[in-house]
């Protein structure tokens, strides 16, 4: 197995007793000291065969330092091992041996991290600006570098969309990021600007008494706690209300209760007769049965019961013309097969009475020879 897999649970064996080991993202990180900076890298790259250096830069960490990170891969087995070493060097003293004995790549990655961070690589053979003019001024990477576009154009966010047509209006708290200095203390304009102006202070009361405070409302009152005594200066409260008597659903509604009972004196109105109550197998009141006539009357004639029709019965206008008593046949009998008629069909109907379109001649015998009349025709001859 290769010492590389043994990580990041080994780096203090590896890398020594002050290395910490992460993975995070495929990739391994090693913090060591910067005492142990060039022996880390050289363990990297003899022990855990990561010979390709990638890349070299630093992080400006506040109250921290400068973070100088270290990216080599291992590419042995045709099997990419990445392993990232960082250091930290303090703000007042960013200086670092230089890596160049042991990756010659690091050169201009450590000529770029001095430029842009400030950082100093002792025994770099040419370490000068490698990317920004000669006379520029500062490291621009830094978290404390001073932005000079932001001193020629200010900073969107330092005013709100409506302040920019009242320059004497208040204004609200100046929020500057890091970067971002103030016009009156650094660039062309220091000191000559005015201060801001700040934002009035509310007046007092004009009879000078201050708001009474706000009642405050508890959710729930405990009854077994004292009650407050009362406010003389208070205004009169109005009379409580009384509770909302509570119905439950067996209740009713308001209008189903009893009525209230009548003063002495008043007719007590007729009582109102119960609705009656008709279940599904009561049927409608159309179905009911009819009343009885009174007595002297003639009783109306009682309706025929209706014909039941089947489906093969068919309608009623689909029923022979002369079906019915007198009709050829007899009687009919109710309920047996004289009943059922057939449907009328009509004579123009194609596929009642099927015919071919046009008529076949018959055959004509075939005539056969008259061997009898030859013979004497032959004789004759």
């Amino acid at each position: 197995m290769n010492l590389y897999d043994t990580l990041p649970d080994a780096a203090a064996t590896v890398f020594g007793a002050e290395a910490v080991g992460s993975s995070a993202y495929d990739v391994l990180t090693v913090d060591v000291p910067v005492g142990s900076w060039i022996p880390s890298l050289e363990i990297a790259r003899d022990k855990l065969g990561c010979t390709y250096f990638d890349w070299l830069s630093a992080v400006d960490e506040p109250g921290t330092g400068f973070r100088i990170c270290a990216h080599v891969v291992s590419l042995e087995d045709h099997r990419v091992r990445r392993l990232l070493l960082r250091t930290t060097v303090p703000h007042s003293a960013p200086s670092l041996p230089s890596a160049i004995a042991v990756y010659a790549g690091a050169e201009w990655h450590e000529r770029e991290t001095f430029e842009m961070f400030g950082v100093t690589f002792t025994d770099h053979p040419h370490l000068v600006p490698l990317l920004l003019p000669e006379n520029f001024e500062g490291h621009p990477l830094r978290k404390d570098f001073v932005l000079a576009a932001r001193v020629a154009k200010a900073w969107p966010g330092a005013k709100e969309p409506g302040e920019t047509h009242d320059p004497d209006a208040p204004k609200r708290r100046q929020m500057l990021p890091p970067g971002v200095p103030d016009p009156n203390d650094w660039g062309p304009l220091k000191g000559q600007l005015p201060p801001a102006p700040t934002r009035p202070t509310r007046t007092p009361r004009r009879d000078g008494a201050t708001p009474p405070p706000r009642r405050t409302r508890a959710a729930t009152t405990d009854p077994a706690a004292p009650a407050a005594a009362p406010d003389p200066t208070a205004p009169a409260e109005a009379p409580a209300r009384p509770p909302r008597r509570s119905r439950s659903v067996t209740d009713g509604s308001a209008s189903q209760a009893a009525a209230p009972e009548l003063p002495p004196g008043e007719a007590e109105p007729p009582a109102r007769p119960p609705r009656r109550t008709r279940s599904v197998t009561d049927g409608s009141a159309s179905q009911a049965a009819a009343p009885e006539p009174p007595p002297g009357e003639a009783e109306p004639p009682a309706r025929p019961p209706r014909r039941s029709r089947s489906a093969a019965d068919g309608s009623a206008s689909q029923a022979a013309a002369g079906a019915g008593p007198d009709a050829e046949g007899g009687p009919a009998q109710p309920g047996g097969a004289d009943r059922r008629r057939t449907a009328p069909r009509s004579a123009d109907a194609p596929w009642h009475h099927a015919k071919p379109a046009f008529e076949e001649p018959a055959a004509e015998p075939k005539a056969t020879p008259d061997t009898d009349t030859d013979t004497e025709n032959g004789g004759d001859a």
